[in-house]
């Protein structure tokens, strides 16, 4: 195989999802492009990820110090839901059934994978829960065993604060990722969130 098609090959079968059958046609799928697609195509990811910033308020990626849910007044600021990531954002907001801010944890506690409570942005998380403006929180985590880890190892902390913890409902099953849920079932599960108890 020539050596820069096996290269590219290479890079596209880092993506996740990505066999090398795959990562062969998305290669020569840029070989039949015009050459400006191809670059605007590479300048667009270089771009991403080199100029990419995240919320200095929720850590949610957006292209200024803070991220436009943190910065509308519109949104109820009272209320932070507490996700995973940034695709748990954006299957929230698909559901248009929640008008408050979020954090997002960019991961969560997983031993196996060497991510403990420290490489979290948690001590944001405490701080945000303290202010006067804070009156609930939402634990909207994975229902996964690591998922429902992290959901306590907060809530325990969250405790302290005084502030209301909440989880969403049940209409998600166990073991179910939040990005991979019909929006219906994650905005009933999001508008019917129950008090969080250690016993779920």
């Amino acid at each position: 195989m020539n050596k820069l098609l096996e290269d590219a090959c290479e890079q596209f079968s880092t993506l996740p999802g990505v066999g090398g059958k795959t990562a062969m046609r998305l290669a020569l799928h840029m070989l039949k492009q015009p050459r400006e697609n191809v670059d605007n195509f590479a300048n667009a990811i270089v771009k991403l990820r080199h100029n990419i910033k995240y919320c200095r308020e929720c850590n949610l990626i957006c292209d200024s110090d803070l991220c436009e849910i943190c910065a509308n007044p519109k949104r109820d600021h009272s209320i932070i839901c507490v996700v995973e990531n940034v695709r748990e954002v954006l299957s929230i907001e698909d559901t248009q059934e929640y008008n408050g801010i979020y954090h997002v944890l960019g991961g969560i506690i997983s031993p196996m994978d060497g991510i403990g409570p420290d490489d979290l942005p948690i001590p944001k998380l405490i701080d945000r829960a303290f202010r006067d403006t804070t009156k609930e929180i939402i634990l909207a985590l994975s229902t996964s065993v690591e998922g429902e880890t992290t959901s306590f190892y907060l809530y325990r902390l969250l405790e302290k604060t005084g502030v209301k913890v909440t989880t969403i409902a049940r209409g998600v099953g166990f073991g179910d990722d939040l990005e991979y849920t019909d929006s219906l079932t994650l905005g009933r599960s999001i508008t019917h969130r129950q008090e969080f108890s250690p016993e779920l």
